[in-house]
C-alpha cells in the first residue's frame, strides 16, 4: 500500500520544524547553550516565539530534535525493508544499530554539546520514546494476526531498551556506577561500544519477538 504524499499544510510544518531544530542547534554551536533564547532561535528560523512554542518545548527539546529528527521513521522503515524471512528481532536489531550509529556533521556536533549538558543529556534519552509508534506499526504490519497490542508492546519494550543502552554509554564522570541518575552533573563520558550495548540491551527482548512470530504461523 503506497503511503499519499504529505500536503502542503504538512510540508509547511516540517520546513518550519526542520528551520527551528536546525536554529537551534547552529546557536548553541556558535554562542552555547546558556546565550542562546527561545525568542533568538524563532527569529533566526524567522517565526515568532509562540510558533516556536508549538513545535518544542524548550531549547534543549530543539536542539535534541537536530540528531533524532527522523530517526524513528528511519528505523521503522529499515525493518519494513529487511527480507520478510529475516527473523524479526534481527530485523529490529539491526535497523537500531545502524540508525543510531551511523551519524552525520549535526549529529557530531550536537553530541558534543550532549556530553557537557545534562539538561541536553536528559532531552536525548527522553527522544527514545518517540519510537514507539512507527516501529509498533512497522510489526503489525509484519505480525499481522497478532494484533496491535502485541505489537505496541514490543515496540515500547525496544524503545526502552534503547534507553537503557544510551544511559550506560553517556555516563557521568565520576558517576559511572549510577547510569540515568537524576542528580547527575557536568561532563557525560561515552563509555564502550554503543553498537555492543544497544545488542546487550535488545538481546533480551528476542524471545518475545520469536514467541509472536510463531504465532503467526499456519
Amino acid at each position: 500500500m503506497t503511503t499519499p504524499p504529505p500536503g502542503l499544510r504538512e510540508r509547511k510544518k516540517q520546513a518550519t520544524r526542520e528551520a527551528l531544530r536546525e536554529a537551534a542547534l547552529r546557536l548553541a554551536v556558535e554562542h552555547g547553550l546558556d546565550q542562546v533564547r527561545v525568542e533568538d532561535i524563532a527569529e533566526a528560523a524567522g517565526v515568532s516565539p509562540r510558533t516556536y512554542n508549538n513545535y518544542f518545548a524548550s531549547r534543549e527539546q530543539a536542539i535534541v530534535s537536530a540528531v533524532t529528527a527522523d530517526r524513528d521513521a528511519r528505523i521503522a522503515a529499515a525493518v519494513a525493508a529487511r527480507p520478510a524471512g529475516m527473523r524479526l528481532a534481527d530485523a529490529v536489531t539491526e535497523a537500531v544499530v545502524e540508525q543510531y550509529t551511523n551519524t552525520g556533521e549535526h549529529e557530531h556536533e550536537a553530541l558534543l554539546l550532549i556530553t557537557t549538558r545534562p539538561a541536553l543529556r536528559n532531552a536525548f534519552l527522553n527522544a527514545t520514546a518517540d519510537l514507539e509508534p512507527p516501529l509498533a506499526a512497522v510489526i503489525t504490519d509484519r505480525l499481522g494476526s497478532v494484533g496491535a497490542h502485541t505489537a505496541r508492546v514490543l515496540a515500547a519494550s525496544v524503545a526502552a531498551a534503547v534507553r537503557i543502552a544510551l544511559e550506560g554509554w553517556l555516563q557521568p564522570t565520576g558517576n559511572a556506577g549510577a547510569a540515568g541518575s537524576s542528580g547527575a552533573s557536568g561532563l557525560v563520558v561515552p563509555s564502550g561500544s554503543l553498537p555492543g550495548q544497544l545488542r546487550a540491551a535488545l538481546a533480551p527482548l528476542a524471545p518475545a519477538f520469536d514467541g509472536a512470530e510463531r504465532r503467526t504461523r499456519p
